[in-house]
């Protein structure tokens, strides 16, 4: 069965998390510069991040977050049943990872300092405003050797490793703490606690047609789903995969 896969954060920190992993893919993508356009999605990509670095203190929630994370898996040590060299392991990393994340400057602040990304900053977010009348500075630099410009990609890409790092770890452990199961949406409807969770993953059966539209928080929430074709509610009765995940 040919299945499609959501996720819907219940918190809005959770939800500056998810967008944040998307565009570091996006970079991570984009930095091999495979054609001519790929240079495109980097930077969209890298002052997109930028813009919600100006709009939250993103290294200290992180930490702060990672933190719970170490202080909550430290409960297990000792305890019957638990693989303890498993756990060791895991707490290691989660302990580099903090470390280097404390130990790194303020997300993208040399980003936002280095020169050459400074000056096509602005321009880039107008309407086409990547052309070479507007933004002489980038076609030069497209005019760089591929070696030069994947140099300069990684670079980039590295200043955000320590970020990198933290947050697939948090969403790795967030995600590992709900288990998928089966669930019936009724005349195309689902609701339901969620009890202090941050994600909300779904697989849905694609020969259905549909969608979800969620709402809800950390303590509630309610699925729609929605005819594709149509675009309005759907009535079936329909079967999909839930973890709830905190």
């Amino acid at each position: 069965m040919i299945t499609h896969k959501f996720e819907h954060p219940l918190n809005e920190k959770t939800r500056i998390y998810l967008r944040v992993e998307a565009l570091l893919n996006q970079m991570e993508q984009a930095c091999q510069l495979a054609d001519k356009l790929q240079h495109q999605l980097l930077f969209r990509a890298l002052f997109d991040l930028l813009d919600i670095f100006d709009q939250m203190q993103l290294k200290s929630e992180l930490a702060k977050d990672i933190e719970k994370q170490r202080l909550a898996y430290r409960q297990w040590q000792g305890i019957e049943g638990v693989d303890q060299e498993m756990l060791m392991t895991l707490l290691a990393e989660i302990d580099e990872v903090h470390r280097n994340l404390l130990a790194g400057e303020r997300f993208g602040q040399s980003l936002k300092e280095d020169r050459f990304l400074s000056t096509i900053r602005q321009r880039f977010n107008l309407p086409g405003g990547s052309c070479c009348f507007d933004l002489p500075a980038l076609h030069y630099w497209l005019h760089l050797s591929i070696e030069q410009k994947i140099q300069d990609a990684k670079q980039w890409m590295s200043i955000l490793q320590p970020l990198a790092d933290a947050l697939k770890l948090w969403l790795k452990l967030t995600r590992e703490t709900g288990q998928f199961r089966p669930h019936i949406a009724q005349s195309g409807f689902y609701q339901s606690d969620a009890e202090g969770a941050n994600i909300l993953r779904l697989s849905i059966p694609l020969e259905y047609g549909v969608y979800p539209m969620i709402s809800g928080h950390k303590n509630r929430f309610a699925i729609k789903f929605i005819d594709f074709h149509s675009g309005q509610a759907s009535n079936q009765t329909v079967p999909f995969d839930l973890a709830i995940c905190s």
